[in-house]
């Protein structure tokens, strides 16, 4: 692990419930991601791996542990602090677009800024499409494009902000193996090109061989580390591991 990680958690524990009822999300979780890097999370069902994104990226808080972003410690920070660090140095990519029917791309990039009472400066609106291969569509409202496209101005929304790190849960699993394969390709330029960091949970052997590195959770904790494997071999050790994704 590099000493200018982005993101680092630390024994990381979030349980939901009480007394018999009580479900461990995350037992002692630790990782570290890099600036600059893509890592792919995976695990079966009820495995942890959206509650560590959540965690990470300040959506939930935890029992026990340290998560840091950027060196700021998510403990340390108010409710009003935390909300403010979600809005200027993390983005956030889901499975559904939640794009704004009545807004053009363009529109629906600037929403965050807008929403924060900044004047989004139309050439950083053009270039956050460009980054993701969008920049003649600005103009195209959310039912003139396809689920791709789509799901690439909901990348480039959560990039206006120029956040530390970008987290995407299931960013491709609504989409066909022609769209997923384009929205994937814009987050690997997203890591080469521009120095962005991304976190991304995902299901898809073939999404996750997108990635630098591949971590497996299982019950909670991170069981494995898969680097440099193609989606075959991602399969092969998450069946042999019995973590099926």
């Amino acid at each position: 692990m590099t000493s200018t990680a982005t993101v680092r958690l630390h024994a990381v524990r979030k349980t939901y419930g009480t007394g018999e009822n009580t479900v461990t999300a995350l037992d002692g979780v630790s990782a570290e991601f890099a600036g600059a890097s893509f890592t792919a999370v995976m695990g079966a069902s009820g495995s942890g791996k959206s509650t560590l994104l959540q965690c990470a990226a300040g959506l939930d808080t935890v029992d026990s542990g340290q998560i840091t972003i950027d060196g700021t410690d998510l403990a340390g920070l108010s409710e009003h602090a935390r909300t403010l660090l979600r809005r200027d140095r993390i983005g956030f990519v889901f499975q559904a677009y939640n794009l704004v029917g009545a807004l053009t791309a363009a529109q629906n990039t600037a929403l965050p800024l807008r929403l924060a009472r900044r004047a989004p400066r139309p050439e950083a609106v053009a270039q956050a499409l460009a980054e993701v291969g969008l920049a003649e569509r600005a103009g195209h409202y959310p039912a003139q494009l396809s689920g791709g496209e789509q799901q690439r101005v909901a990348i480039a929304r959560a990039l206006i902000t120029r956040p530390a790190v970008l987290f995407a849960d299931e960013p491709t699993g609504a989409l066909d193996s022609t769209s997923s394969a384009v929205v994937l390709a814009a987050l690997r330029r997203l890591v080469d090109a521009h120095g962005q960091t991304v976190v991304m949970v995902t299901h898809d052997p073939v999404a996750a061989a997108t990635a630098d590195r591949v971590l497996v959770l299982a019950d909670g904790r991170v069981v494995d580390e898969i680097t440099g494997a193609d989606p075959a071999r991602i399969a092969a050790r998450l069946t042999a591991g019995a973590v099926t994704a």
